[in-house]
This record gives structure tokens, sequence and C-alpha cells, in this order.
């Protein structure tokens, strides 16, 4: 059986930040733009990280993609997902974070017969429906035909209901997800730092790549061993830098 592979967007192909540091600018003004710049690196004192909880405490009632990477108040991050609902087909300005690698991806689907499902929650902006800005923006990458779905609440749900065998996602809370609410595999893209991982990340079994390409190099290797053959859960676990448990 071909392996099915539900693979995020946004930090795992999509360099959605830079898009974002490029709307602030103009939203905000130079000096804004300047220090959501230095925030990637260095966080300011006085501004609060720009996740989802802190969205959520400010107004439940408007769910607001989490702005990983630029650390800014809850209402500067409402303010500029407003904004950014009002920019024509946004998402297709977007660049890829490794170039070519969603033509490699599309290239190994398609050796392989790989079935590869796009899962994103964006939200809308102006123009085209962000299902379809997505898909015009991956087939611009070379990959044809792409199949995408925006969805909400849990990717292990989601992973179930579709029967993936791996997601691959750079929120190690969606790989949790993925872990605790289905039998697929959840692969972690972490640019960042070791230290920042989460400790109990690799305990509860989600593998941790550097990079798409490196995910794609072990994708291929336990392609080629046959996913349904004895140990290859094991070889699997070897692959992702993960020890072994009592659920292998």
């Amino acid at each position: 059986m071909p392996l099915r592979i539900g693979c995020d967007l946004d930090g795992v192909l999509a360099d959605m930040d830079a898009g974002l540091l490029k709307q602030a600018e103009l939203l905000f003004g130079d000096t804004m733009a300047r220090r959501l710049r230095e925030s990637a690196a260095s966080p300011p004192a006085d501004a609060a990280p720009a996740d989802a909880s802190a969205a959520g405490a400010a107004d439940s009632s408007e769910p607001t993609p989490p702005i990983v990477r630029l650390q800014i108040t809850s209402r500067q991050q409402r303010k500029l997902w407003r904004h950014v609902e009002t920019v024509e087909n946004f998402w297709l300005g977007l660049t890829e974070l490794e170039p070519g690698v969603i033509g490699r991806l599309a290239s190994i689907a398609a050796d392989r017969r790989w079935e590869i499902i796009f899962l994103t929650r964006r939200p809308e902006s102006a123009g085209a429906t962000a299902q379809v800005q997505t898909q015009r923006w991956l087939e611009s990458k070379g990959f044809p035909l792409p199949s995408v779905f925006v969805v909400q609440g849990s990717r292990g749900r989601i992973a179930a209901a579709l029967d993936l065998d791996f997601v691959i996602d750079d929120r190690p809370e969606n790989c949790l997800d993925v872990v605790v609410d289905s039998k697929a595999r959840a692969i972690l893209v972490w640019r960042e730092d070791e230290s920042l991982l989460p400790a109990a990340a690799k305990r509860l079994g989600i593998g941790i790549v550097k990079s798409v390409n490196e995910c794609l190099d072990i994708l291929t290797q336990v392609d080629a061993a046959g996913k349904d053959e004895p140990g290859v859960m094991a070889r699997v676990r070897k692959l992702l830098g993960l020890g072994e448990s009592a659920s292998a």
C-alpha cells in the first residue's frame, strides 16, 4: 500500500513569517517592522508572545492563527490578521522555506505513488479562497493537482479520519494530537535551537527532523523497506532518533 502522508504548510513548506513581516512593515511602519525582525532572535521585554492562548484570552470568539516567531502583543496580532484579510491573494505571495523541496516532494510522491494531503488552518484573505490560493501556490512550486484541506481542530482526529500513516508538522502541539488521537506517526520539523525543543517530544514518540528534505530522505527509506514488513516500525523509530517503547 502506498504511504498516506499529511503535510502542514506554514512553517513546514511556506515561509508565512516573512509574509507577515512584510505586512507588519506596511501596517505598523518601518520602526515596528525592525523591532519585529529583531524579536525573531531576541524577544523584546515589553511584548507578549503572540500565541493562540494569548489571542484567545483577549477575545475567545475571534479565532486567530498563532504567529509563532513574531513577538507582538495579542492586540497587535489581531490587528495584523485583520489587515491580512484585506490583502489580495496573500497566500499566493509566500516563498518556499526550502527552495525546490515542493518539487522534490511531488516527484517522490509520483514515483512512489504516495498520497499527499496538505493540511492548513489558514484564514481567508481577499481574492480567491484560502484553499484555492494554496492549491495555486503549490502548483506554482511544482506540485500538480494538490489536495488541500483547510481544517480546524485536532490534527490527530483528522489523521485518524483520513487514515494517514505520517503527519509532518512544525508545531509540537499538533504532533502531540497526532500521537494521542491517531495511529499515524508524527514528524516534527524543528528548525530552531534544539534547547528550545519540548523535552517530552521524543519521549512521546514524535520524530524530530531539521528540514523537510531530511524528512523526505527518511520517508523514502521507510517506503523502500515496506511499511507493513516485520520490524519496519522499529526502523522508523531508529531513523527518527526515537528509542524503543512498549507501544512501538
